[in-house]
């Protein structure tokens, strides 16, 4: 087994769909730039409301990526 070095970065994804895809649409977006992405972990989600329902779905993430060697 290889040790690894680790580095998280804070996303916030959005969507007018859902949460999933807030989450998605940030996750697929850092994947252009960054490299080795392995997780991530929801630290907020929020909204906005318009008219009573819900307009806007905002997912703040830690994603992790692998640091080469």
């Amino acid at each position: 087994m290889t040790d690894h070095v680790y580095k998280k970065v804070e996303l916030v994804g959005s969507s007018k769909d859902s949460i999933e895809s807030a989450i998605e649409t940030a996750i697929q977006t850092a994947g252009k730039s960054l490299k080795n992405l392995d997780w991530f972990e929801v630290v907020e989600t929020r909204g906005n409301i318009e008219k009573g329902q819900v307009a806007h779905y905002q997912v703040e993430l830690k994603v992790g990526f692998r640091i080469e060697r």
